[in-house]
């Protein structure tokens, strides 16, 4: 942790702005209490959550004032990733942490957040938090090299992937298992977490924490650990927003409507539409599936589940007779659509 803070100073010094996306609250709790090594309930976890939090942060306090540095505690669920609301307060808090020189400590807040608002692990969490704050890297420190051609721990002559430049079916087959006792993921969740920062156009670097400069010398571009290339230009903060959001239904394409728009690019009109999956609510984030079930896109939604699987095939012309209103004749206007 002193090293960590030292190379973020460092960093902050060369003009960078630095966010901290940090685990080790469960942890900290566990050796506070001296907890024995066992599975644990909710409400135990929740309690080393609360209690560990605090040494966490007290911890950090503290080490960052040995370089001049303020630090912010903020503690996130999947809940401030999916109401608009909720990630813009985010999105402000950091700005004005940024603006003002502070370092933002990031966690889970863990000792409130069941299953159904947890982002569940600190490499997902750091992707969405990536696109929150529209970094221009993101680099994951953890006790593994880097990605390899095979588990190094049992093919000794497995070898050191340094480039990505898409994560393919191939690539995620060499995620292997769960991570160390510490953590809660292992290679898995950082391709995860790859895979949703480099498309919303963020690079990431997964280096190992404990090599010299780590992340220094991920900032600064030299080859440390391996390096998945964003696809394509950052996309704008609106479609960050829909992209980070946790999408709570899809929407089920026919080929007409898929064809027009992985071709042209427009907007999604209701009788393009054939079906609807799940339980949502106007201006929430929407799966757009093609007929054999593959994920062609993500947008906001003009019509909530209910009202959509009633114009589900229909005209647009259509829809004030159908709903008894109209928000207008796109499902999914193309200004709050990406295509995948």
């Amino acid at each position: 942790m002193v090293d960590l803070i030292r190379q973020i100073a460092a960093l902050r010094a060369q003009g960078h702005e630095v966010v901290l996306v940090t685990s080790g609250a469960v942890l900290a709790g566990w050796e506070a209490l001296d907890f024995p090594p066992r599975e644990r309930t909710l409400a135990e976890k929740q309690l080393l959550a609360a209690v560990g939090q605090s040494a966490l942060m007290h911890t950090y306090s503290l080490l960052a004032e040995l370089y001049g540095v303020k630090v912010a505690q903020i503690l996130l669920t999947a809940d401030d990733f999916r109401d608009r609301t909720r990630y813009l307060n985010a999105r402000t808090t950091l700005s004005a942490c940024l603006s003002r020189g502070v370092l933002p400590v990031i966690n889970e807040n863990d000792a409130v957040a069941v299953e159904q608002i947890k982002v569940g692990d600190n490499d997902t969490l750091s992707a969405f938090v990536a696109n929150l704050v529209e970094a221009d890297l993101l680099v994951i420190l953890t006790d593994a090299p880097g990605l390899y051609t095979a588990d190094p721990r049992t093919h000794p002559d497995a070898t050191l992937i340094p480039e990505v430049t898409r994560i393919t079916p191939d690539i995620w087959a060499l995620a292997g298992g769960a991570g160390s006792h510490r953590g809660t993921g292992g290679m898995h969740t950082k391709i995860q977490a790859a895979e949703i920062a480099t498309r919303a156009g963020t690079p990431v670097v997964i280096a190992p924490g404990d090599a010299r400069e780590a992340f220094v010398r991920a900032v600064d571009g030299e080859a440390i650990g391996t390096r998945f290339l964003a696809n394509g230009s950052r996309l704008e903060a609106r479609k960050r927003w829909i992209l980070a959001e946790i999408a709570p239904g899809r929407v089920l394409l026919d080929a007409g409507a898929a064809r027009a728009l992985r071709e042209r690019g427009g907007s999604l009109l209701a009788v393009g539409v054939r079906g609807v999956e799940g339980d949502f609510e106007r201006g929430q984030t929407v799966r757009l599936l093609t007929p054999d079930g593959t994920e062609l896109g993500r947008g906001l939604t003009r019509y909530r589940s209910q009202d959509l699987s009633r114009l589900a095939g229909k005209r647009s012309s259509d829809t004030q007779a159908v709903l008894g209103y109209d928000y207008g004749p796109e499902v999914v206007h193309r200004d709050d659509l990406i295509l995948l």
